[in-house]
């Protein structure tokens, strides 16, 4: 994308901004040296910084060209087409800086293939940690999404997780009560919600944005004009998972059924039906664990400039020489200015000190074990025999099948906790640090024991073959458990949408087929085409 030297441009209002100093030369009473401080970079819209994908192959409306109407008028059209600079749509469009009046936007073809499920997927991708500081916007033209997912992955699009579910209605779509963000208690702030509120159809253009409210979640703890800042910083250092909630690496919009126009899918003009994105704001900052307070875009990706004698894309460990101890994050605590958990330069002891394995207060293993060897060859030492599910050098990291307490300090013996994963649902019994299981396909959930929209829990997840939103069963079947669909005698195929009427033999009909030019639409409303 845009290729700038430096990260640091634009201060925004919100956002932590007293945390931009990492050290301080200082006069001390054994004179002067440095004071160390928690820092990390201020946010700047993040959107310039991004890869996007839009999938799949040939959701982008213009090859073939092809036109599409407005639901206002449906005999107001024009053209997509992606050999004319002028009527193309690609993707690009979604981030380009737009002259006042004027909205560019990327759009996918229409829904010329009803009932089959119209469906995109928009993937922004940084190849780098970043956190969240203020809301995320998708501005849609013609109409916002009647159904879709905003998803998050923390592990470069590896595993995603739901961010926000979005529906005209929550209930019947996705099973879940609709609710808003700014009813949550701080308790359930980083609770993964269902809301109706950008979904219904307005009837007026000027309706056109989509929210991750990140604001209104602060507020639960910073309060309505974000003044309690200090109050948000405690949290975010307590609460479990709450600072996980707000980092990423990738963000995922997957468009589910587009604008409607407040009716039912009329099949005798489907091309009023189709996604349209003009603008993304995606406002945050580098993650660099509070161990730098400037992050450089080079050679296409965004990387930390490290402090406290860490290193890393995200300053996540310790310089070569300075592993006295095991690494840690920076933190908000104690106020106003945190506390650095600078890198200690590591001691030489010859090896004549270290008899292997041995016992020793030398030992830094957290508490979870009291004997260390010393590797010659390495000239290291480390932790052996590790309990409390730990393994690492330090006994510092988590077994395979267990993921850390964000709440419980390193040498709590309950600071690794179970990923607990469904065994049919998950890959295997694997999490990331925020205790997400790597789901198989058409699976979702922290623990991978629910479906996604779409699919159908039997011992596993499996694609629906009809349900009452998408893969509706035509001409009068009816769907049997999501299964299958349960035909009239004069139709067959999958959704019952094959005539078993040949040549010119006209009586089909009373069989139960539908009398010529009539369909069925959603909810079984007869259309006439």
């Amino acid at each position: 994308m845009l290729h700038h030297a430096a990260f640091l441009l634009h201060c925004l209002p919100l956002v932590m901004g007293q945390y931009d100093i990492c050290k301080s030369w200082v006069t001390t009473d054994n004179g002067p040296m440095w004071e160390f401080y928690a820092c990390q970079p201020r946010a700047v819209p993040m959107k310039e910084y991004a890869t996007v994908r839009v999938e799949p192959s040939g959701i982008t409306c213009g090859n073939p060209p092809q036109k599409f109407c407005t639901h206002e008028n449906p005999y107001m059209c024009d053209e997509c087409d992606a050999s004319n600079p002028d009527l193309a749509h690609p993707p690009k469009l979604m981030f380009d800086k737009e002259d006042e009046g004027l909205a560019t936007y990327w759009q996918s073809v229409t829904w010329s293939r009803y009932p089959e499920p119209l469906l995109a997927n928009i993937t922004l991708s940084w190849n780098k940690s970043i956190e969240l500081t203020d809301d995320i916007i998708v501005t849609f033209e013609y109409g916002r999404p009647t159904m879709m997912i905003l998803e998050k992955s923390l592990d470069n699009g590896r595993t995603w997780h739901p961010y926000q579910y979005y529906a005209d209605d929550c209930n019947e779509t996705f099973g879940m009560q609709a609710r808003r963000v700014r009813n949550l208690s701080t308790t359930s702030a980083n609770r993964v919600i269902c809301t109706d509120e950008y979904s219904r159809w307005p009837g007026s253009k000027k309706e056109k944005n989509v929210r991750f409210e990140v604001r209104d979640r602060f507020a639960i703890f910073a309060g309505p004009e974000l003044k309690n800042m200090d109050n948000l910083y405690t949290r975010l250092e307590s609460a479990k998972g709450l600072k996980d909630f707000f980092t990423m690496t990738d963000l995922r919009l997957r468009l589910l059924r587009p604008a409607l126009g407040g009716t039912y899918v009329q099949r005798e003009n489907l091309f009023k039906y189709f996604y349209a994105v003009s603008n993304i704001e995606v406002t945050g900052r580098c993650k660099c664990n509070l161990h730098a307070n400037l992050c450089t875009f080079k050679e296409g990706s965004l990387q930390c400039e490290c402090e406290h004698n860490t290193t890393g894309q995200d300053c996540g460990r310790c310089k070569k020489n300075f592993r006295s101890k095991s690494w840690r994050a920076g933190s908000y605590l104690p106020r106003p200015n945190g506390s650095a958990n600078v890198c200690k330069e590591k001691l030489d002891f010859p090896p004549t000190y270290f008899p292997a394995p041995f016992a020793s207060t030398d030992c830094e293993c957290y508490g979870h074990s009291n004997r260390c060897s010393f590797i010659d060859f390495l000239n290291l030492v480390t932790c052996i025999s590790c309990k409390h599910n730990t393994r690492g050098q330090h006994c510092q990291h988590c077994r395979l099948g267990y993921y850390r307490n964000s709440s419980a300090e390193l040498d709590d013996e309950n600071v690794c906790v179970d990923c607990n994963c469904n065994r049919i649902g998950s890959v295997a019994n694997r999490c990331n640090e925020t205790g997400y299981c790597d789901c198989k396909e058409g699976v979702t959930g922290p623990k991978c024991d629910d479906c996604l929209p779409g699919y159908y829990w039997r011992q596993g997840c499996f694609p629906n073959v009809c349900d009452e939103e998408l893969l509706i069963c035509q001409n009068g079947g009816t769907c049997y458990d999501n299964q299958r669909c349960l035909c009239p005698p004069n139709f067959r195929g999958v959704l019952c949408e094959q005539s078993k009427c040949e040549g010119e033999n006209k009586e089909c009909d009373s069989g139960g087929g539908m009398p010529h030019g009539r369909t069925r639409g959603e909810g079984g409303r007869v259309l006439t085409s």
